[in-house]
């Protein structure tokens, strides 16, 4: 099934050079109101791959060309986050421990048990869905940061830091009045209601990645 031009799907990407498991499971899946899009090997998906994609990846660990191995390490390197269950039907212990270890959720051994794939299928949602809720919370924190103007960001690393306004003036060169006037910005922009939470919306953006000086370097 193709994604449609508006909003992007919760979809089941099967990656398996087998036609027939392809079939299988795209119409089981469809069956039950879970949208899927089936490719033939790793290359194909790879090419096919938008960064709004979302939902998870049912890969075929043995492919020809690249394996979906080598198809997990290359997401895992461009920072694709989209959940991996892996499949196939010659698995060894050295793979699984691979593959887990780089973050697949689930290895399933073919012939699989529907309810075993459904299970992982939901599971892999989950896991995408708190990603992405997490990407969107961590991209509207650093906007709020990125309206911040230098001096603004210099008074909220230091006040971030635990010093005191009259510390602040002193590093910055300038009045205490000032600082409060900065630091009342900081906390409307930044839309915090207090300094806890302040604190916690600079941990989660990792901000500041550098500790600005009085010139905002």
């Amino acid at each position: 099934m193709n994604q449609s031009s508006s909003a992007p799907r919760e979809m089941v990407y099967i990656v398996d050079d087998d036609p027939s498991i392809c079939e299988g499971i795209g119409n089981l899946l469809e069956a039950m109101g879970i949208a899927t899009r089936s490719f033939a090997s790793a290359e194909a998906f790879q090419a096919a791959w938008e960064p709004d994609n979302r939902g998870c990846l049912l890969l075929d660990a043995r492919l020809p060309g690249m394996s979906g191995v080598e198809l997990q390490e290359r997401l895992e390197k461009y920072g694709v986050g989209l959940p991996v269950i892996f499949m196939t039907a010659h698995g060894d212990m050295a793979m699984v421990r691979k593959v887990l270890k780089g973050g697949a959720l689930e290895f399933l051994v073919k012939p699989f048990q529907q309810d075993e794939l459904v299970h992982a299928i939901q599971q892999a949602f989950e896991q995408d869905r708190k990603r992405r809720a997490e990407q969107a919370a961590l991209a509207s924190i650093q906007q709020r940061i990125d309206r911040l103007s230098d001096r603004e960001l210099q008074v909220m690393a230091r006040v971030t830091a635990g010093k005191l306004n009259k510390q602040i003036a002193a590093e910055l060169g300038v009045s205490e009045i000032t600082v409060k006037l900065h630091r009342r910005k900081v906390m409307e922009r930044m839309e915090a209601a207090s300094l806890a939470e302040l604190v916690k919306l600079c941990e989660k953006a990792g901000f500041p990645k550098s500790f600005p000086d009085a010139n905002g370097k």
